[in-house]
């Protein structure tokens, strides 16, 4: 099992999609946003340069819609380049996004699941 540090904000909280800090943010990995509430539902997985996915994904009504049933949080963590699709794969394939179908065809690398 691959460990990744998922990010929290300096006092060790999870961070809001809509108003956590981006702009110093230069890691390339993964990411999760989802759904606070009982259960929590992941709404959306994906990888790439987080600070310009997550920018996308804050003006993205599919994602925004939730946000009436609440919290949007989010988390990312530093993945290698050759191990991202399998890692997105995973994540997908535990989560089951309400957002995104479209998930690399590619073996799944398990991970520590965001707590």
């Amino acid at each position: 099992m691959l460990t990744l540090k998922w990010v929290t904000s300096p006092s060790d909280e999870w961070q809001s999609l809509t108003t956590v800090n981006l702009a110093n943010v230069e890691t390339q990995g993964v990411y999760v946003i989802w759904l606070t509430g009982d259960p929590s539902r992941a709404v959306c997985v994906g990888q790439g340069d987080v600070k310009e996915r997550l920018s996308v994904h804050r003006d993205d009504p599919a994602i925004l819609n939730y946000q009436s049933e609440g919290s949007l949080l989010v988390t990312w963590a530093a993945v290698p380049a050759h191990q991202r699709d399998g890692v997105e794969r995973y994540l997908a394939d535990q989560y089951s996004p309400l957002v995104g179908d479209a998930f690399p065809d590619a073996a799944p690398i398990q991970v520590n699941l965001v707590a």
